[in-house]
């Protein structure tokens, strides 16, 4: 019945629609069976119900066909991939994957009766778009990593409390594997330049202590089999592979790109083995931790030699480092908000008895259209005594990822030719003029793609002349 319910959708609305490293967690949703949502009174025909069309297809393959209604707390709505209802009055939201949202290609005009909502849970490095003001307030509704949006993700990549409290590799055989040469510090990385500048870094780090590089970043040593090689042997959490790095006292956990809330299985999965990270990303990690001695933060040391003197120091003082797992004892996880985070979460990673996130989001944004339309039809039925819903419009909060930085020392100190200064600030900058030619376009009710560059020469020249 669903694609039933799109019949004649193909036609357009009326002249008043014109008026205007990292693969994601596939995980948590994929294989995922036909979502019906918690259930509701709504008794209208598939013909009757709002349409939420996601513009970015490749994440809807998480329904059987190519629409699927589903039924959500306040109502229910189709959700269909088929963009031949783009401009069909029942629209009323457009649905964008992050990563693949490009400016260039926004569907115009905007119509006025349609809202956007952005799904981002991947690295601000896929989008900067994302994280300037111009580029975010382009969506009414999101759900990203980031605690203030419509929908967070923050904690996609922590299964649940129980992942934290995994035993760990008793001490004595961790130091039996550093006296067979292994070093005390474990990186892993096969994603190289990328914003966080974190090869620079650990380069850096190298020069005192050791460190065991396994990945193609820096890589100096060999992994002890082909099969640990294998890079889907490391994404999929096999148990050979976790067996081999939960002997290493401590992890290099150097997120790609540093942003408020964004953290990964970097970070989540040492905890899990009882490895202590040694990390770099979130600035605000801090409050997600299982009590206040989870983890050592790069940014507390004002270099690499002081941070290394304090790993040999641990490294040798095995009485001291085992405060840093304290955590997994039991009534060691002290933090209330985590708890409570995790507690909260109505949907489940790698748990297929909770819905997934992106059927979550749908729903979020399922109830919302029908509140929405809700008090659209009460203002007109009241001629205007009843306000008209005011839009909801993100803010920077929502992503707001700061300016990438070096991994260590300062800009100036670059040359004119380093790749990673040419690469990622150019990418910040042109990314805050194309959110700003895009919102140019939408206010002006431009309906050609192919004006965006125009858009953008425009603001180059302004911005030339200001300078």
């Amino acid at each position: 019945e669903g694609e039933a319910g799109l019949a004649g959708a193909e036609e357009p609305c009326g002249a008043e629609g014109w008026a205007q490293d990292a693969v994601p967690p596939g995980a948590a949703f994929v294989a995922a069976a036909s979502y019906r949502g918690p259930g509701n009174n709504d008794t209208r025909s598939n013909k009757a119900l709002p349409i939420l069309l996601w513009w970015s297809g490749s994440l809807f393959p998480h329904f059987p066909g190519d629409t699927e209604r589903i039924d959500c707390p306040r109502g229910s709505c189709l959700v269909t991939r088929s963009r031949r209802v783009a401009r069909h009055r029942r629209t009323k939201a457009l649905i964008f994957y992050g990563t693949d949202f490009r400016a260039y290609e926004a569907p115009l005009p905007r119509l006025p009766h349609q809202t956007w909502a952005l799904f981002h849970e991947e690295s601000p490095m896929n989008n900067y778009v994302l994280s300037h003001p111009p580029g975010i307030q382009l969506f009414n509704y999101t759900a990203t990593f980031r605690r203030e949006s419509d929908y967070p993700l923050t904690l996609q990549w922590l299964p649940g409390v129980g992942y934290l409290r995994g035993p760990a590799v008793p001490l004595a055989e961790k130091d039996a594997w550093r006296r067979k040469g292994y070093a005390p510090v474990l990186y892993m990385q096969s994603h190289c330049d990328v914003p966080s500048d974190r090869d620079r870094y650990v380069r850096e780090l190298m020069k005192y202590i050791q460190v065991d590089s396994y990945g193609k970043c820096l890589h100096n040593r060999e992994l002890p089999s082909e099969r640990l090689r294998d890079t889907s042997t490391a994404t999929t959490e096999d148990s050979e592979f976790m067996t081999f790095i939960a002997r290493y006292k401590f992890h290099l956990a150097l997120e790609n790109a540093i942003c408020d809330d964004y953290m990964t299985e970097k970070l989540w999965r040492p905890m899990h083995l009882g490895a202590v990270p040694v990390y770099r990303g979130s600035p605000a990690v801090r409050d997600w931790m299982p009590n206040n001695l989870s983890i050592i933060l790069i940014d507390d040391f004002d270099s690499p030699q002081e941070l290394a003197k304090y790993l040999d120091f641990l490294d040798k003082n095995g009485e001291e480092y085992m405060k840093y797992l304290e955590y997994k004892n039991h009534g060691g996880i002290k933090n209330q908000f985590l708890l409570e985070s995790l507690e909260r979460r109505e949907w489940g990673v790698n748990d297929m008895t909770l819905p997934n996130y992106l059927n979550g989001f749908e729903c979020f944004i399922c109830d919302r259209e029908n509140t929405r339309v809700k008090e659209e039809q009460e203002h007109k039925k009241s001629h205007g005594k009843i306000p008209a819903p005011r839009p909801r419009i993100a803010h920077f909060k929502h992503m707001g990822c700061p300016m990438p930085t070096p991994g260590f020392g300062s800009v100036e100190d670059l040359s004119g030719g380093d790749g990673w200064k040419e690469m990622w600030l150019q990418d910040y900058w042109q990314s805050l003029d194309q959110g700003e030619a895009l919102t140019a376009m939408i206010h002006r009710n431009e309906s050609h793609q192919g004006r965006f560059w125009d858009y953008m020469h425009e603001i180059f020249l302004k911005r030339t002349r200001q300078h």
